[in-house]
């Protein structure tokens, strides 16, 4: 497992990927930085605060910080970087997982017909992830092995959940591959990773309104720590510099590496179905 005292951020883990996420990299005793807007109990649709994944990540084993941030809001997010500085005086993993999602994201029909809004997951999840790796590089050139992980999905490779939803996991995807280009002097690994159906608070929601209808589906999903054990052995394998400026499956990597879900199931790679990752040139034009 990565050292006890590895420091680690995890944007948007008020609930979803980001909250199991940052709760198995907890699970390795190290200091995980959660960022979410919920900060009440009740506020938002779905159950879930800052504080209460926090909590997770010290039952888990390692030490838990809830950070109230608005990642549409640089400011914000440069206050987060330079707290960790000054308590930790550096950053191992970056997660970049928080993302805007519309209501209407699942919603049947061409991309005129929904709401405009759902473009805002190319601010909260897609330039918000530019902004956080921006304010984290300086912390991450202190590690002796900097990693930054962006999740991402299928969708950056095939049609769904229309375009805007596409155009922005495309990005990340994109944005993984440049910024290892500029890591690599400085052993930064840089990756996007694809993760599958997720068994989330909305995803379960969803489940167990119709749950006849949906139970081959959700036999197939990944609970949220299950990336998050992905990350914790992309992050000690020695030989993780080669993986970087990719687009990775992350049941794939699971396989690769030994990694099971919480039951010790194998969740399956989806690349026979929505084919394979993206791949982008070796080609560098400064």
């Amino acid at each position: 497992m990565p050292e006890a005292n590895q420091v680690v951020v995890v944007t948007g883990a008020s609930r979803g990927a980001g909250k199991g996420i940052a709760e198995a990299l907890g699970a390795t005793g190290a200091t995980v930085y959660v960022t979410g807007r919920t900060v009440e109990e009740g506020s938002a649709d779905l159950p879930g605060t800052v504080a209460a994944t926090a909590e997770a990540v010290n039952r888990a084993g390692g030490v838990g910080i809830a950070v109230a941030c608005d990642h549409s809001d640089d400011a914000q997010v440069e206050a987060l970087f330079q707290r960790v500085a000054e308590e930790q005086g550096r950053l191992d993993i970056l997660v970049n997982n928080a993302t805007y999602v519309h209501d209407a994201l699942v919603q049947a029909g061409p991309f005129w017909e929904k709401p405009l809004s759902l473009t805002d997951i190319w601010d909260v999840g897609m330039r918000s992830h530019y902004v956080a790796s921006y304010y984290a590089a300086p912390l991450l050139l202190r590690s002796d092995a900097g990693l930054v992980v962006n999740t991402s999905s299928f969708g950056g490779r095939i049609y769904m959940h229309g375009p805007a939803y596409g155009a922005g996991k495309a990005a990340v995807d994109k944005m993984a591959h440049d910024m290892a280009v500029d890591f690599r002097p400085y052993n930064v690994c840089v990756v996007s990773i694809w993760m599958g159906l997720l068994l989330t608070e909305r995803t379960r929601r969803v489940f167990e309104a119709e749950p006849d209808k949906y139970a081959d589906l959700a036999a197939t999903a990944e609970h949220p720590q299950f990336t998050g054990r992905v990350i914790a052995a992309l992050a000690r394998d020695p030989a993780r510099m080669e993986k970087s400026g990719r687009v990775h499956i992350g049941a794939e990597l699971g396989q690769e590496y030994g990694v099971s879900d919480l039951e010790g199931r194998q969740p399956p790679s989806h690349r026979a179905f929505f084919g394979p990752p993206t791949e982008f040139g070796d080609a560098v034009v400064e």
